[in-house]
């Protein structure tokens, strides 16, 4: 089993790379240095929970996302199910607005 800290840096990698940020950038975007970044993704520094909140949201992604283990076989069934999840609460939203615009 990896280490958390271990599962938050390869996360935080994955996630700032498919979000198309540098760490310059991401940096900006959080309000800290380039510098805190790159220690953070060498295992040097520690994020405050604070600022893993302001990163998640800077990536445009869920806090947890940032701490589940890639490779633990449920983590697919995760993503799966929270992508189920948000997909059905849109559709009933939509059919839910459309029942009562038509009352």
């Amino acid at each position: 089993m990896a280490r958390l800290q271990d599962i938050f840096v390869e996360n935080l990698k994955k996630h700032r790379r498919k979000s198309g940020f540098t760490q310059a950038q991401l940096a900006e975007k959080v309000n800290v240095s380039t510098h805190h970044v790159g220690m953070i993704e060498l295992s040097r520094n520690y994020p405050t929970l604070e600022l893993v909140e302001r990163i998640a949201n800077a990536l445009d992604i869920e806090i947890y996302e940032l701490f589940i283990d890639p490779l633990s076989p449920n983590t697919e069934l995760e993503r799966l199910r929270h992508e189920i999840k948000s997909d059905t609460r849109q559709l009933l939203d939509e059919f839910l607005e459309k029942a009562l615009s038509t009352k």
